[in-house]
């Protein structure tokens, strides 16, 4: 499992009848220490809602972190119960329930489309910007149960633990969407992965050799880069010790790379990471994390017909195409698993913030 995906495994044995149940609450925004350990009353699935009781539920660095600190762009209601992908077992359903069964190995995906607006009505989810996201405008998953709209509970293959059942359902989707759906990724093309063994970077490697493609990886250390290799790429590029764009272009014969996936939005980074395109060549990003705000060589980008393409969100079916990939255990591939009860959540929230700043950069 990833290092920026921290399973916060829950091992609760509560009945079901327990009027209440254990969640972290965020009554105030701040440093990890503003994370509280309490009861609440257990929630009971509403008609076509799912009760679910919680065996993990990742550490992310934007939805739990930067939205417990209150820097997240959207206004977060307290108090809040954090955790945007909690996997686990259903224990109860509500009324108009079909899909789903007591028993259930689940993962829950995190937006809720609206279904209404005109983005839904034709199919693209990822675009709708009326849903309501799990952990953000409502309650998630830091918690021993949770009630969501069954819509947005899928089955896990029984061979995958609940912890690769929060990972391939958090970033392997959003690996597909910018890969196939946003830069349509066509075999035997070159793509350039930054911050490649980070959760969704590493998540991009796999994926993009799945569509027979050659990966460049860009990450901060050299051991990085090996890893990054032993996710199945090609070639691999330490950005913080050598040019990046130069690197590419002595990589490729001097071409570039057809697609640049970018997730880090660093300003000492993207320049380099949009140099390295080729001719006609797609850079699509989802991220912000290394600062956001980036210059942009203008007239490298109309000369080189070259294209920025944001993403965000998922589709129903690049769901599935990342269960399709654990059913035939292509994914995942990660270097460390880190578990700890959802008790400890303050505290994992405070390795993954240290461990940031050590690191700076995946």
């Amino acid at each position: 499992m990833s290092r920026f995906n921290v399973a916060l495994c829950q091992r609760s044995q509560r009945r079901i009848y327990n009027p209440n149940l254990k969640a972290v609450i965020l009554k105030n925004f701040g440093g990890p220490e503003v994370l509280r350990f309490e009861d609440l009353p257990q929630p009971k699935p509403a008609a076509g809602e799912a009760l679910i009781k919680i065996h993990s539920v990742s550490v992310n660095r934007t939805l739990d972190c930067i939205v417990r600190a209150g820097k997240y762009p959207v206004k977060i209601r307290l108090p809040h119960v954090l955790g945007a992908d909690p996997a686990g077992e259903v224990v109860e359903v509500g009324a108009a329930v079909a899909t789903l069964n007591v028993g259930d190995r689940v993962a829950v995906i995190s937006a809720a489309p609206c279904k209404t607006c005109e983005a839904c009505l034709r199919g693209d989810e990822s675009l709708c910007v009326d849903g309501k996201r799990i952990g953000i405008d409502r309650w998630g998953g830091y918690a021993e149960y949770i009630a969501v709209p069954a819509r947005c509970v899928v089955r896990i293959p029984d061979d995958t633990s609940f912890a690769e059942g929060t990972v391939i359902t958090r970033h392997f989707p959003m690996a597909f969407n910018l890969l196939v759906d946003k830069a349509d990724v066509k075999p035997g093309e070159r793509v350039l992965v930054m911050g490649a063994t980070g959760a969704l970077g590493s998540s991009c490697v796999q994926v993009a050799k799945m569509l027979g493609v050659k990966v460049i990886a860009g990450a901060g250390t050299d051991e990085r880069v090996e890893l990054a290799k032993s996710y199945g790429a090609d070639l691999g590029i330490n950005y913080r010790m050598h040019d990046l764009a130069n690197e590419v272009m002595r990589l490729t014969d001097n071409q570039g790379v057809d697609v640049v996936c970018e997730n880090i939005s660093d300003p000492t980074l993207w320049p380099a990471a949009f140099a390295s395109l080729a001719l006609n060549g797609r850079l699509v990003t989802a991220g912000a994390h290394g600062g956001g705000t980036v210059n942009l060589d203008v007239k490298r980008l109309y000369m080189r017909r070259l294209r920025i393409i944001g993403a965000a969100g998922t589709n129903p079916a690049d769901v599935e195409k990342a269960l399709d990939a654990a059913r035939e255990r292509k994914n995942p591939r990660h270097h460390r698993s880190d578990h700890a009860p959802v008790r400890s959540s303050a505290s994992a929230q405070d390795c993954r913030t240290e461990s940031d700043r050590r690191k700076n950069h995946p």
